[in-house]
C-alpha cells in the first residue's frame, strides 16, 4: 500500500493563511472509494472529515463524513485522486498516525480506521479510549 500525500500551495496573489497538516493517512483503496463517492455526488467542493467525539461504550467515537466547510483550526491533507481529508484541531492529537482504509470483501464492506493511539476499544469496535 503506497500512501501519497500531495502538498498544497496557495495560488499566486492569494492571501497568506496558516495551513496546518495532520498525521492521518488515507490508503489507496480508501482514496479511490472516496473519489468514486464524490464523483457520484457530482460535487467537487466536499472533503472527507474525520473527527473524534465523546460517546460510545469506550468513551470516544469516530465520525467520518463529507463536509463542505473548513473551520478555524482545521488541519488538512490532500491525497491522490483529489481527495482532501480534514481533521478538526481538537481531534488531531487523537488521530495522529491513524490510517483510513476501505474494505470490500464478502465479510465486510466499509471504511475502517486503524488508530495506534487507541488504547482499547469496545466489542463492537465503534468506540475507543
Amino acid at each position: 500500500m503506497s500512501d501519497t500525500i500531495i502538498d498544497q500551495a496557495a495560488p499566486a496573489g492569494a492571501p497568506a493563511t496558516e495551513s496546518r497538516s495532520h498525521g492521518v493517512l488515507l490508503s489507496d483503496a480508501a482514496a479511490a472509494k472516496v473519489a468514486s463517492l464524490l464523483e457520484q455526488e457530482g460535487r467537487d467542493d466536499l472533503r472527507l472529515r474525520l473527527a473524534v467525539q465523546p460517546g460510545g461504550c469506550s468513551g470516544l467515537i469516530y465520525q467520518l463524513y463529507f463536509d463542505e466547510r473548513l473551520l478555524d483550526g482545521d488541519a488538512t491533507a490532500a491525497f491522490d485522486g483529489g481527495v482532501e481529508v480534514v481533521v478538526d484541531k481538537m481531534s488531531v492529537p487523537y488521530l495522529d498516525g491513524a490510517t483510513i482504509d476501505f474494505e470490500d470483501t464478502i465479510q465486510k464492506q466499509g471504511f475502517t480506521i486503524d488508530n495506534p493511539n487507541a488504547q482499547g476499544s469496545c466489542a463492537c469496535g465503534d468506540s475507543f479510549h
